[in-house]
Parts: C-alpha cells; sequence; structure tokens
C-alpha cells in the first residue's frame, strides 16, 4: 500500500491543491502517512480517530483495514499488518487537525464540495432546461398540425398522413409515455449528398411531370427568380462548410423553400414534394434497404400542408420532423 498518498501542494497562484493516488478504487493511508499529511504528531492523528469512532461518526469495521507490509529492520526482513485508513477517516480527521496543513486541507476540500454542488445543480438545471424545450417542441409540432388540418378540409388519406406524422415523430422523442425522453436533434445524419440538384435538371423534371400528369399551362411556371434561389440557398456554404451538411438537412430545406416561396403560378406543393423525392431517390435515400419508402405518400402530402401553413419562426421544428423521418437510423 506505500503507493496510496495524499500530496498536498501550493499552485503558482497560490492556492492549495490536492494530489491523490488511488488504490483499487479508493485511497488507504496508514498512520505515519496521516502524520506526514497533516504535518502533526501521530499522538494527535491517534486521538482525532480515536475520537471519530467513539463518537460513532464512522464504523471502524468500514474504514480501518490491516494490510501487510514488508520493512528491513536492521539485518532482519520483518513483515507486519499495520492499519490503514479510508477516504472517508482522512477527510474527517483534516477537519479536526490544528495545523497549517490541515487548514490547506480543508481550503481543498470546500472547494471540492462547493464545486460539485454548483456543477451538479447547473447540470439538474441544464437537463431540465432541455426537457422543457423538447417538451415545446412536440407541443409545437402537433399545434403546426393542428393548424394545418383547420386549413382545409382533410380528405381521409391526407389525415392518415398526419396522424402518421405523430407517430413516427414521437418515437423519436419518445415521451408519450414518460418525461424521460430523447432530444429531437438532426444528428446520424448521412453525409454530404452524392448529386446536386441542379435548376437546369429541376425545370427538366417538371417539365416531364407536367407532360406525363396533363397539368395546366400555368403548372411549373416560373413568377420571378425565387426558384433559383431556393436551391442556391440549399447550397450555401459559409466559411467554406455548407450550410446543410448532410443530404437529409438539403432535402429538408429544398421542400421548406419551394413550398414556402410561391416560385410557380401553379402546383408550388406538388413540384416541392416532387422534387424532395427525386433529390432523395437520387442521392440513395428514398427507400430504406428493405425497399420501403422512408417517408409515405400520405405522410409526405401531410407534411407538405403543414409546411405550407407553417409560420417563419417555426421552419426549425419543420426542419427537424423532416429530418427525423427520413433519417436512416429511424
Amino acid at each position: 500500500m506505500k503507493h496510496s498518498e495524499i500530496k498536498i501542494y501550493k499552485t503558482s497562484e497560490g492556492k492549495t491543491s490536492i494530489e491523490v493516488k488511488l488504490e483499487k478504487e479508493t485511497v488507504w493511508l496508514n498512520q505515519y502517512q496521516l502524520e506526514d499529511l497533516f504535518e502533526t504528531n501521530r499522538t494527535t492523528i491517534n486521538k482525532h480517530i480515536l475520537n471519530i469512532y467513539k463518537s460513532k461518526e464512522l464504523t471502524e469495521n468500514s474504514t480501518c483495514a490491516k494490510f501487510a507490509q514488508v520493512q528491513k529492520e536492521g539485518s532482519r526482513i520483518v513483515k507486519r499488518n499495520i492499519k490503514y485508513y479510508n477516504l472517508d477517516v482522512i477527510i474527517a480527521v483534516g477537519y479536526r487537525v490544528n495545523s497549517k496543513r490541515g487548514t490547506q486541507f480543508r481550503i481543498w476540500a470546500n472547494q471540492i464540495i462547493k464545486d460539485y454542488l454548483i456543477k451538479g445543480y447547473a447540470l439538474n438545471q441544464q437537463k431540465l432546461q432541455k426537457q422543457a424545450e423538447q417538451l415545446k417542441e412536440l407541443k409545437d409540432t402537433i399545434k403546426i398540425l393542428g393548424d394545418a388540418a383547420e386549413y382545409k378540409e382533410l380528405t381521409n388519406d391526407e389525415s392518415k398522413g398526419l396522424l402518421k406524422i405523430i407517430s413516427d415523430y414521437s418515437y423519436a422523442l419518445e415521451i408519450l409515455d414518460q418525461y424521460d425522453y430523447q432530444s429531437l436533434t438532426i444528428r446520424n445524419t448521412s453525409g454530404k449528398e452524392i448529386y446536386q440538384l441542379t435548376y437546369e435538371e429541376a425545370i427538366k423534371q417538371i417539365n416531364l411531370v407536367k407532360r406525363t400528369y396533363g397539368n395546366s399551362d400555368l403548372f411549373g411556371h416560373e413568377k420571378d427568380k425565387s426558384f433559383q434561389s431556393s436551391l442556391a440557398t440549399v447550397y450555401q456554404t459559409f466559411d467554406g462548410k455548407d450550410l446543410y451538411p448532410s443530404i437529409e438537412e438539403k432535402a429538408a430545406n429544398l421542400l421548406y423553400f419551394i413550398v414556402k416561396n410561391h416560385s410557380f403560378s401553379d402546383g408550388n406543393k406538388r413540384i416541392a414534394a416532387f422534387l424532395f423525392l427525386y433529390f432523395l431517390e437520387k442521392n440513395g435515400l428514398l427507400y430504406s434497404e428493405t425497399g420501403k419508402k422512408r417517408i409515405a405518400d400520405n405522410a409526405l402530402a401531410a407534411l407538405t400542408l403543414m409546411t405550407a401553413v407553417s409560420k417563419p419562426e417555426e421552419k426549425g421544428t419543420i426542419i427537424k420532423v423532416i429530418v427525423n423521418l427520413i433519417n436512416r437510423k429511424n
């Protein structure tokens, strides 16, 4: 046990510091080491230990142990069982010793306790704040869904889509039946896209949809340059890094910007939904490994409507919902 020790020293700033060496996940010192630690005599140390046990502040059985120690005495090698005391006794003695070193020890111990309490309180407050924020996010999402339901009379398919979004979104938070829930954050995404949707390619696909499904002449007719702006924003960079670094984030913002910018005379929501799917398919995210769509058709229709009726300040919630619905990990 000779390697178990506590060292007190002064830092360059004059603060008291203590170096603790552990043995088997705790500290054990004998009376000679305690004498050195607190710079006092062994008689004083022994008196304090006896008083600690006498007052039943600590129990000897759980805080004191005998360890064999081999040492050379003259020409003989002697093996003795020496009493060692654990950290509880060391601290208790430290609060009783009337010496300069004892004072230093108490300063150090008080600071450790204070730091622990402050940090523990801070961590607890952060956890509570985080939980409150996450709960608010779920409430905000359900509110937006409710607004979408009131926006127009929904078909049965659209209603099912809204319910599916609530179902898929709620599993990510896991707070429907308990308050200890996960954070809805953008994580576990797929990294940078392998395919970039250009303006020319997007217009080509919009015209193909128009010819295939016989939409009106106004379908896909650009009112201004805002559609180009939407595409450019999705690929925007800052300080050399993508503003939306993952496939999921680009797809979510692509859907959002096309819906909200109303760039076309007709078909804004349909075009947004189609290009959203097209972008995911080109980047290998439209289908799961089992060949199932990551987002059902009715859920996509409801999600597009939800985006359309959302307020600008709700954009962050909308994007997180979309990303979580198409995330590979979900």
